[in-house]
């Protein structure tokens, strides 16, 4: 059945986001109130017509259980402005790919594409911790940053769909490597990586009397993030010396998007999120005091991201959602 065939979307009916990660493959049903009603999961291929397979049989599996309207995609990478192909992902093997126009054919079913940070980001404003803000921003903190700008409801994209890549912000000049070909962004000093990396420069320097340096020496391949923040948990002196690194950084730049965009509202989300209690407020602390006219204008509030991993593709599948709806219109 194609598209246009289909019979307009009803209130009742849902629609499907998917999350297309390096890994993994995350998809869901999603209702009209943002709630995940059914789910699926698939691993990533590593070419472009299998990866394509793989999301034509999630896309029918979930598509047989329940009656589905249309198809959000959230991808990690730069699409061109309409958001109808996806120009590069570094984690996925589509280069210059009319994403949206192949899949629509393939599912049967209208397939709106979106950036992930700019779907999470979507699902905190119409489901989350920014819901009925003004501007808002969120910051995805994972192996990198992910970032989204939202004013009045509207993503912000500029003028050629890659906007804001605020992870790429350069706050150290000649500082550490970075894999987009600069040095000293942003989350090469905040972000799960940098964390590692931050670590590891500590345990060099002076590694002390740390039960995490004494883990790592055993075994120098175990030192992750989710292992440096359960040690800062426990009181690891070299684990807090990292995480309070980490979250002066997170400050600074938090700081620097204030200066930038006055947003009212910042949402922390990615993996990292996960152990926020043990930054967010220390980096708040540095933020009030970095903020140009710190003392003397409105500060954004900071919360952590409501959805989770999952805000991704509920927002995606709520976009979707509204193409067909406004499509019926």
């Amino acid at each position: 059945m194609s598209p246009d065939s289909r019979q307009p979307v009803s209130s009742a009916r849902h629609t499907i986001g998917i999350d297309v990660g390096g890994t993994s493959i995350r998809a869901a049903v999603v209702n009209r109130d943002g709630e995940v009603v059914d789910s699926v999961r698939a691993p990533t291929p590593r070419s472009a017509p299998v990866l394509e397979d793989a999301l034509h049989r999630v896309v029918g599996q979930l598509a047989e259980r329940n009656d589905v309207a249309a198809v959000g995609l959230a991808v990690a990478g730069f699409l061109t402005a309409d958001c109808s192909t996806v120009r590069f992902a570094p984690h996925l093997p589509w280069v210059g790919a009319p994403v949206r126009a192949t899949l629509t054919e393939r599912f049967g079913l209208p397939v709106v594409l979106e950036h992930d940070a700019n779907a999470a980001a979507w699902a905190e404003y119409r489901f989350g911790a920014a819901a009925g803000s003004r501007v808002a921003v969120i910051v995805a903190l994972g192996t990198g940053i992910g970032a989204a700008l939202l004013v009045d409801g509207v993503l912000y994209r500029g003028a050629y769909g890659v906007a804001p890549e605020l992870g790429h912000l350069q706050v150290v000049p000649d500082g550490r490597p970075c894999p987009c070909g600069k040095r000293g962004c942003w989350e090469r000093y905040c972000s799960g990586t940098a964390l590692v990396d931050t670590a590891v420069e500590m345990l060099a320097a002076n590694p002390g009397r740390s039960q995490l340096a004494a883990g790592v020496a055993a075994d120098p391949g175990s030192l992750t993030g989710r292992r440096i923040a359960g040690a800062a948990q426990d009181g690891d002196p070299l684990a807090v010396a990292a995480v309070a690194d980490f979250a002066r950084w997170l400050g600074l730049g938090l700081a620097m998007v204030a200066d930038i965009y006055d947003p009212e509202i910042v949402v922390i989300g990615g993996g990292v999120s996960g152990s926020a209690s043990l930054f967010l407020d220390d980096a708040r602390e540095h933020y009030a005091a970095a903020t140009t006219g710190a003392g003397h204008r409105p500060l954004a509030r900071v919360r952590v991201t409501q959805l989770g991993d999952a805000a991704g593709l509920v927002g995606a599948a709520d976009l979707a959602r509204a193409a067909v709806g406004e499509a019926r219109s």
